[in-house]
Order: C-alpha cells, then structure tokens, then sequence
C-alpha cells in the first residue's frame, strides 16, 4: 500500500506538540498528539535516551586517532560494544515487527534519533485512539527494542540503564519529514559544538 500523509484538521493541530527548532536543537513544548492511535499507519520521529544521559553508546569523533578509523573528517559515532548493539537491535525493528520501516536514523553516545513509518496492509490512515491493552504500535516496537538493547547488557554483564520514557512525534507533512531527516544527519556534526548542552532533549 503506498503510503500518503494523514490529514490533521486545525484542531487537532493545535492540541498537539510542538517540535520547535532552538538553534541545533528541537523540544517538546506540549503534550502528545490527542485521539491519536500510536498504531496508525504514519511517520514517528522518536528520541530513546540513556538514563541521566551516560554516553554508553560512545563518543563522536570527527579526526581518528587511529589511522586505520577512518572518518574522512565527517562527524560520526566511534561506537562503544552498546552502540554497536542499539544500531543491530533497532535495524532488527522491522524483522520484529513487519509493518515497521526504517527511515533516517542515527545513534549517538546517549540517544537516539530515528524516524519509523507504520506502513501496515489493513490501514486506511487516521483511527482514533483505543482503550486498554495495545501491541503492534508505537509503544510495543519502543518497548520491543530497549528490550532487546537492555536484554544483551545484562546478559554480558555490562552497565546500562535506558531512561523511562521516549519522546515521539507524528510527522505531518513531507517538508517537516525532510527538515527532520537533515537534523538527524547533522547531529554528529552538531554535537561536535554543542556537546555540553544539556538544557534540550533534540541536540
């Protein structure tokens, strides 16, 4: 089924969040979008931290020290043993949950950005949402892959904590999706800058 964007009527636009740039950075200014059903098919633009921020994933580096790492000067993530395993465990999104493809993605040393599309047969595009338990939506696949990231830790005995809560957006329309595809390309380069800035969750 090709997919096209879901109509958001002026109400329903003004009761939702808002992701508003500040410099490099966006930030949730509201709350959720309200009556949205999480397992509509759509683009979610989501935000997964590590808790207090500890850059388990690792650290981005732009100029190897090693001359066999090779970087070619681009800002990019020299990943730590949990980095590597966050990029398989959300790439495996998709063999998890069918529905689910992968866009724009990035992992950096204490969170992760990534856009996903529900794409699923059955959808015909906007539901209101439902009441009582829910699989195969935002949440689950959420769930489904800090499980598996947090699963090989504790296996391996190795420190990691995940915050509690993600951040997630809807994505409107195909300029917010390429304006937010371009921030997620940028945020090694970004973080090179503005490392220290803790006051916003989109850096």
């Amino acid at each position: 089924m090709a997919f096209t964007f879901v109509a958001f009527i002026d109400k329903q636009e003004t009761q939702t969040e808002s992701l508003e740039p500040t410099k490099s950075r966006y930030k949730i200014s509201t709350a959720r979008l309200q009556n949205w059903d999480y397992g509509s098919n759509a683009f979610y633009f989501v935000t997964i931290c590590t808790k207090s921020r500890v850059p388990y994933f690792g650290e981005i580096i732009q100029y190897a020290d090693d001359p066999s790492d090779k970087t070619q000067g681009i800002a990019s993530l020299r990943a730590s043993r949990m980095g590597e395993v966050a990029q398989d465990c959300w790439e495996q999104i998709p063999a998890n949950f069918p529905f689910v493809e992968l866009d724009e993605f990035v992992v950096m040393p204490d969170h992760i950005h990534g856009i996903l599309l529900f794409n699923k047969e059955a959808d015909t595009g906007w539901q209101v949402n439902k009441f009582g338990p829910q699989s195969n939506n935002l949440a689950s696949v959420i769930r489904g892959f800090k499980s598996g990231v947090k699963s090989f830790a504790t296996r391996n005995e190795i420190e990691f904590q995940w915050q509690s809560r993600f951040y997630d957006r809807v994505i409107r329309n195909r300029n917010e999706l390429d304006r937010i595809r371009k921030y997620i390309q940028d945020n090694p380069a970004n973080w090179l800058f503005d490392k220290d800035n803790g006051e916003n969750l989109y850096r």
